[in-house]
């Protein structure tokens, strides 16, 4: 009996010591696990997901249709490096009906695109990802996500959903404001451009750099205290907005590291930190009976 548990005790410290080799070397990227790791790879993550979400649209004359993608993926990659997360797949349904007139935007409908992050969040919290987090690459989701977000608290779910909202990093500010050159650097500009010049030079055309201008043309000046949908047409009609976008690869990555820093450091609290939770359930709980009868 004592060598038959030695042998069950060996055994299961083998099957141990592979499995933690084996979660060692777990990629973050989801559409690379394979399904029996996946398990493996949520528990790692602390039920963390990160959805890096892009959009498919014109990026001035110089830059790829993908380009919000890249960067939110890149910024993404850069934190699951630091503090593991599970990274989605590329994800790019969202807001982008203002360009709609240029060549290669994909805009679908406003249903599809609800209905698209909402399944997706379900999904992933079915499958024990609990805790997700938006990192919006692309100017034109940001109400959407917002909204969105907002809405967590019209029904009771089992996951929480966070949006990444990155602020100036301290480590990297001077650096940054030394480097930029632009006044005016919003869609396409010198920033993005750099960013893409550090994650995917080859897919830069710096021959179309300067093919179109990016000037703000603000042919709603004289509306008076008022917003409407086409505000962006209005002022950028070549959906590129900016005055400079010479590339700075050194200024690219700084840009990106300083989001995947504060990004990383948002996965590591989630993973231990419940508040959003307890607060989401103590919530519901007061909302089902606000009277207290």
């Amino acid at each position: 009996m004592k060598k038959i548990s030695l042998l069950t005790a060996a055994l299961f410290m083998s099957i141990l010591l592979m499995a933690q080799q084996s979660g060692s070397g777990l990629s973050f990227k989801m559409e690379e696990l394979t399904s029996p790791k996946f398990p493996m790879a949520a528990e790692k993550a602390g039920g963390v997901c990160v959805i890096p979400m892009g959009i498919i649209e014109k990026h001035g004359p110089h830059l790829p249709l993908g380009t919000d993608m890249f960067e939110a993926r890149e910024i993404a990659f850069t934190a699951a490096q630091k503090e593991y997360a599970i990274v989605f797949p590329p994800y790019f349904t969202g807001q982008i009906f203002e360009a709609k007139h240029q060549p290669g935007a994909i805009a679908y409908s406003h249903e599809l695109m609800w209905n698209m992050l909402e399944e997706t969040c379900k999904e992933l919290s079915r499958n024990g990802l609990k805790k997700i987090i938006l990192v919006n690459g692309h100017g034109g989701n940001t109400s959407f996500l917002q909204y969105f977000c907002q809405t967590q608290l019209d029904a009771q779910q089992d996951y929480t959903v966070v949006l990444f909202r990155p602020e100036a990093n301290p480590q990297y500010e001077k650096e940054i404001a030394s480097l930029k050159k632009a006044k005016l650097d919003g869609h396409a500009g010198e920033e993005e451009t750099s960013m893409m010049t550090y994650i995917a030079p080859s897919l830069v055309d710096t021959d179309a750099l300067k093919n179109e201008s990016g000037a703000d043309q603000d042919k709603l000046s004289k509306l008076p205290f008022g917003y409407t949908g086409i505000w962006w047409y209005a002022k950028f009609p070549n959906h590129f907005a900016s005055d400079v976008n010479t590339p700075n690869k050194r200024l690219g990555e700084l840009l990106v590291k300083s989001d995947a820093e504060q990004l990383a450091e948002l996965i590591k609290f989630l993973k231990s930190d419940m508040t959003i939770q307890q607060l989401q359930e103590e919530f519901f709980k007061k909302s089902g009976n606000p009277a207290g009868r």
